[in-house]
C-alpha cells in the first residue's frame, strides 16, 4: 500500500510560477464573490476540463446540488486582469446556529480540489492573502469556511492552497491504477487469487441460472435502479444500526438529477452499473454501483448489495471485477474507490491518498466552531485508526436512535 503523505511533496517544484511573477504579484490578484453560476460559466467550463481539477467541482455537479439542496451558492472568482486563475464553488448552510461555507455536495464528494488554472502556483504568502480576502468577502455571511477532502498533491500537481491544508481529513481515499491490459492491472492486487475467486463466483452464479453485468440505458431503467439502490442501502444501514445517509429527499433528488445530465464525450457525472440474475427477472439485482468519469479518472461514488440474494457469491466483488475490466478497455488510467477505509478497498487498491481539510474561521463564533471541528476530526481519525475502539463505538452507536439530519455532526 503506497500512501501519499506531505513528506513526499515538501520539495515539490514551485519555480515555474514564482519565477514569472514579481514580489507585488499578490497585490494584482483580484477576488470577487459571485452569486450566480452563469456569471462565470465560460471560465468555469474551461477550468473544469483540466485533469488537476476534481469532477466534483464541475459545473453540472454543482448545478445539480444547488438546484436540489436549497443551499445558497457563493462562488469565489480569482483573476488577474481578464485571466481567471481559479474558482472556488461554495455552498452556504446553517447548522446548530453556525453558518458554514463548503464545497457543494458536502459529504457526497469523494475528492475536492476547487478549480485552478494549470500553471497557477501561488506562493505561501499569496495563499494566505487569498484566505484573508475570502474571510473578508464572507464577513457577515458565514462564520467559517471548511474545504474538506483536499489532497495536497493530486496526479502530479501540487494543490495551489497546499500550505493552508494542515488538518488531516478523517478518511483517506483509495485508488487502483489501470493499464490497457486487464491482466496488468490485476497483477498489482494478487492476480492469481482474484482469478480463482472470479472462477468460483462465476460457477456458483451459473448453478443458479447465470447473471448479466448491466448498465441501464433508458431513463426509466436508470431511475428505477437508483431507487432500488436507496432501498438496498436503507435495509443495510438499518441492519447495521447506522443512520441512512441517503434517506434525505434532497440527496435522492440530487443523485436523480445527476443521472439526467447528458454525457460529454466519455465524461459523465453519474452512470449506474449492476449485476442482474437471469432467472429472477429485471428486479433481481444483488449489487449496484454508481460511477463518475472525467477524462481517464473514474470514481466509484457509491455501491450497495442485497445480502438476501446469492450471499455466497460476493456480488459486490463480482461487480467491481466487471467495472474495472471494462474501464481498462475504455482507456481509463485510474479507478478511484473514494474516501473511507474498507477492507474491500484495500484489497483492490495499491495506492492510499491522504486528504486534508482547509478550515478558515470568519467570525468569533466561527473560531470556536473551527476549534471544535479540528478536535472532532482528530478524535474521529484516532478512532478509525484503532480497529478495536472503532468496533466498540459502532456497537454503542447501533444501540442509539440517529436521524438522517445528524449525518454531518
Amino acid at each position: 500500500m503506497h500512501t501519499i503523505r506531505p513528506a513526499m511533496i515538501e520539495g515539490a517544484e514551485q519555480a515555474p510560477y514564482a519565477e514569472r511573477q514579481t514580489a507585488s504579484a499578490a497585490a494584482t490578484l483580484e477576488l470577487d464573490l459571485v452569486e450566480t453560476m452563469h456569471e462565470v460559466e465560460a471560465a468555469w467550463k474551461k477550468l473544469e476540463g483540466l485533469s488537476c481539477n476534481s469532477l466534483h467541482q464541475g459545473f453540472d455537479w454543482c448545478k445539480a446540488w444547488f438546484e436540489t439542496s436549497g443551499e445558497e451558492p457563493l462562488l469565489l472568482h480569482g483573476r488577474r486582469g481578464n485571466e481567471t486563475l481559479f474558482l472556488l464553488p461554495l455552498s452556504l448552510k446553517t447548522r446548530h446556529g453556525i453558518r458554514r461555507a463548503g464545497f457543494p455536495g458536502g459529504r457526497y464528494n469523494n475528492l475536492n480540489t476547487g478549480l485552478f488554472a494549470e500553471d497557477y502556483r501561488p506562493t505561501p504568502d499569496e495563499q494566505r492573502a487569498i484566505a484573508l480576502k475570502l474571510k473578508t468577502l464572507l464577513a457577515g455571511r458565514a462564520d467559517m469556511v471548511v474545504l474538506e477532502a483536499v489532497p495536497r498533491e493530486w496526479r502530479g500537481h501540487r494543490h495551489p492552497l497546499h500550505s493552508l491544508a494542515v488538518q488531516e481529513h478523517t478518511n483517506h481515499s483509495f485508488q487502483l491504477p489501470l493499464f490497457a491490459r486487464f491482466e496488468d492491472t490485476l497483477a498489482q492486487v494478487n492476480a492469481k487469487r482474484r482469478r480463482k475467486k472470479f472462477r468460483v463466483q462465476t460457477r456458483r452464479m451459473e448453478e443458479i441460472g447465470g447473471y448479466d453485468y448491466i448498465t441501464p440505458q433508458t431513463p426509466e431503467e436508470r431511475h428505477g435502479l437508483l431507487d432500488l439502490f436507496f432501498a438496498q442501502k436503507s435495509t443495510r444501514f438499518r441492519a447495521q444500526g447506522l443512520p441512512d445517509v441517503f434517506a434525505d429527499g434532497r440527496v435522492q433528488a440530487f443523485l436523480h438529477r445527476l443521472l439526467d445530465v447528458a454525457p460529454n464525450g466519455i465524461d459523465h457525472p453519474l452512470v449506474l452499473h449492476a449485476i442482474r440474475l437471469r432467472q429472477g427477472g429485471d428486479n433481481d439485482i444483488p449489487a449496484i454501483a454508481g460511477l463518475s468519469r472525467k477524462g481517464d479518472h473514474i470514481i466509484c461514488q457509491f455501491g450497495s448489495i442485497d445480502e438476501s440474494r446469492v450471499p455466497d457469491t460476493s456480488p459486490g466483488e463480482l461487480l467491481f471485477w466487471h467495472m474495472i475490466e471494462e474501464a481498462c478497455g475504455q482507456g481509463a488510467a485510474l479507478f478511484d474507490f473514494g474516501v473511507g477505509d474498507q477492507l474491500y478497498k484495500r484489497s483492490w487498491c495499491p495506492v492510499e491518498t491522504v486528504q486534508y481539510d482547509i478550515v478558515l474561521p470568519v467570525s468569533l463564533k466561527g473560531q470556536l466552531a473551527a476549534q471544535a471541528h479540528t478536535a472532532l476530526t482528530r478524535a474521529k481519525a484516532m478512532v478509525k485508526r484503532n480497529p478495536l475502539l472503532y468496533r466498540t463505538l459502532q456497537r454503542i452507536r447501533s444501540a442509539q436512535v440517529t436521524t438522517p439530519s445528524d449525518k454531518d455532526d
